[in-house]
């Protein structure tokens, strides 16, 4: 199983049943792919969906439903479409149960930088500064390293989204909770030592005393 495929199944195991969560574009995506049975949830997307189904397959496209990010996907029996400001109103409500997005970086204090990078062209920050702030629940999907180089620090050198927001943090090394001694490493994927992760993170790490170590399916 790819690193995207291990992290995905692992946010997957978060969502509980009727919550209402908003996935971030990339590979929060993928987590749609392992919800487990009997599990009931409804996918928002911030321009003005819930209800939202899987990525379209080619035969599935309609050029007027994509999610936030652009791409095309489907809508459920049940869905519906709406205005943007009704969509930020169930954000900045407070109904969101659960957001997951990816980042660039993220710290101990919980602090999120994912949407710029300082001379590089983005179209926007998007609804992530919306979500962090008003959804119950963020998590932080992604890839421990980038080119080498740990995404988890000690200090968010990027533009901020937002501050300490992030509550939790799902790579393909371990799950870290963001508490208020730091960063609890509760998981660790097999194959992984502490030391081993110890070394590939910036960022001080607690481990918990009642450390899992998280099988790796290969199917």
């Amino acid at each position: 199983m790819n690193p995207k495929e291990i992290i995905a199944r692992r946010v997957a195991q978060e969502f509980k049943d009727g919550q209402l969560i908003n996935l971030g574009i990339g590979l929060p995506t993928l987590t749609t792919n392992y919800i487990e049975d009997g599990i009931n949830v409804t996918f928002q997307s911030e321009n003005g969906m819930v209800g939202m189904g899987k990525v379209a397959d080619k035969d599935e496209i309609d050029l007027d439903i994509t999610n936030a990010g652009g791409q095309y996907v489907t809508i459920n029996d049940d869905g519906a479409f709406f205005d943007t400001a009704t969509s930020f109103g169930l954000i900045r409500g407070g109904h969101v149960d659960v957001t997951v997005l990816g980042a660039l970086e993220v710290d101990q204090n919980g602090n999120l930088a994912n949407w710029i990078v300082p001379g590089k062209m983005v179209p926007g920050m998007g609804g992530a500064m919306d979500l962090v702030v008003g959804a119950k629940k963020v998590i932080v999907a992604m890839l421990h390293t980038a080119k080498g180089k740990s995404k988890i620090l000690k200090n968010c050198t990027l533009p901020l989204t937002a501050k300490n927001v992030v509550d939790m943090i799902v790579t393909e090394l371990a799950v870290m909770k963001v508490t208020e001694k730091g960063l609890l490493v509760t998981e660790i994927s097999e194959g992984v030592t502490v030391e081993e992760l110890i070394e590939m993170t910036d960022a001080d790490l607690i481990i918990s005393e009642d450390l899992v170590c998280r099988e790796v399916q290969t199917i």
